[in-house]
């Protein structure tokens, strides 16, 4: 009896947690709509899962458990402001609807955001990657409120100390209150600029979990998972903006091929080397469709529909020799006028290579080596390496592969790179 008891709160506890996986999102924006803080939102909506753990384990799991968790956050609301003396007349007003709401339900205890619950979150993308917020805070607060992620889960996925992660999480939400940032979607002249800051903190998640930057493991899917589920929610909710979609686009065929992206024992496997069998169709077929979605409500590609455009020549591509090389060179030219930078310009010079040969690649590797804007970037010598090995020129291609393994702070890339030198050294056998 004692075991039996035992593993039904076990099993409410995971029901609980996983309840609060997809529901806390929500229930934050449901909240900061009412009190206009996303902090104390926070606050309130981890009250509610409090009572729920104390609760739940005796009473049951109700049958509407969201509606039950935004309820019971929304009677702490009116214990709050009651208990701070808050009650200016806005706040008498909002106290008096709340109890009004509750008494007219009849305890059925829905959700009186959930009419507005698609705007609310979309209200709480804009408030969590507010440009006045540095990146690293923006990103750790967005995986926090929309992702659900306990710090301790956030700093493990990024290989900082929990409590950088706390600091940054607090300090992100004193700056949005002590600035009054109102909880809002963004006029439609803000709009642009401010989605443009949503979708970077997206797919610098997703990107983290696709080659991590650092630590043992040469790719963190769960990171992927989380961006691709913030990415798609973003889409239902934007779905007039093309650049959202072709962000999901980007990352629904990425994440196509992380399980070929590596070995059996977790060594990586590049692009050209990858089994296609083992790429995921369904992600295809899905950002295949986003691509078409997204470029159908557009004349002019932005820079997120480009690399999905990139990102679907290899999809399509029955082999690593069916690979239009060709066109995506064309992509990369449209990419690098669009927004010129280092990094584009290096993928444009192994498009090139690989469409044009290694001698027209490396010329534009030289290039950059003399500009010196990528001189701790470990992609640039990586490349030049693969391009000089690809020439016979394997002296200076094994001395590329140990200088981009001294510069990347991923063990599993460095010893990739060093294996590739040592292969240089044996002649490129």
């Amino acid at each position: 009896m004692v075991s039996s008891v035992a593993m039904t709160a076990t099993d409410t506890h995971r029901t609980i947690d996983a309840l609060w996986r997809i529901e806390s999102a929500r229930l934050i924006a449901g909240l900061a709509r009412l009190v206009r803080d996303v902090g104390l939102a926070e606050e309130l909506a981890q009250d509610a899962l409090v009572t729920a753990l104390e609760q739940w384990p005796r009473s049951g799991i109700p049958d509407n458990p969201g509606a039950w968790l935004m309820a019971t956050a929304k009677h702490r609301a009116i214990d709050h402001l009651r208990r701070e003396r808050m009650l200016t007349r806005k706040h008498e007003a909002l106290g008096h609807e709340l109890q009004m709401e509750q008494q007219s339900n009849g305890g059925r205890l829905e959700a009186s955001a959930d009419d507005e619950i698609g705007d609310d979150l979309l209200r709480l993308m804009f408030s969590a990657c507010h440009p006045l917020l540095s990146t690293e805070a923006r990103t750790a607060l967005t995986l926090r409120l929309l992702a659900g992620l306990t710090t301790a889960e956030i700093a493990r996925a990024f290989l900082v100390p929990e409590a950088t992660i706390a600091q940054r999480i607090v300090r992100a939400k004193r700056t949005l209150r002590d600035a009054h940032v109102p909880f809002e979607i963004p006029r439609r002249s803000e709009l642009a600029g401010r989605l443009s800051s949503v979708l970077e903190v997206i797919y610098l998640v997703f990107n983290e979990g696709y080659s991590a930057t650092a630590g043992e493991d040469w790719m963190r899917p769960g990171l992927c998972e989380e961006a691709l589920r913030i990415g798609r929610i973003l889409a239902e909710l934007a779905p007039r903006e093309p650049e959202v979609h072709g962000l999901v686009a980007l990352m629904e065929i990425q994440a196509s091929r992380i399980r070929a992206r590596t070995g059996a024992n977790g060594e990586p496997v590049l692009l050209m080397e990858q089994n296609r069998a083992l790429w995921d169709r369904l992600l295809i077929h899905r950002g295949l469709l986003a691509l078409a979605r997204g470029e159908a409500l557009g004349e002019a590609r932005g820079p997120y529909l480009l690399q999905a455009a990139i990102a679907a020549c290899h999809a399509r591509a029955a082999t690593a020799a069916d690979t239009d090389w060709v066109y995506i060179t064309a992509l990369y030219d449209e990419l690098a006028r669009l927004t010129p930078s280092p990094v584009v310009e290096l993928n444009r010079a192994v498009a090139v290579a690989m469409a044009y040969g290694p001698a027209a690649g490396l010329e534009l590797t030289d290039q950059l080596a003399a500009q010196g804007s990528l001189e701790s970037y470990h992609l640039l010598p990586s490349v030049r390496g693969d391009l000089l090995a690809r020439l016979g020129r394997y002296a200076e291609a094994g001395a590329e592969f140990e200088r981009a393994a001294t510069l990347t702070h991923n063990r599993r890339e460095s010893r990739l790179l060093l294996d590739r030198a040592a292969a240089c050294r044996r002649g490129g056998s």
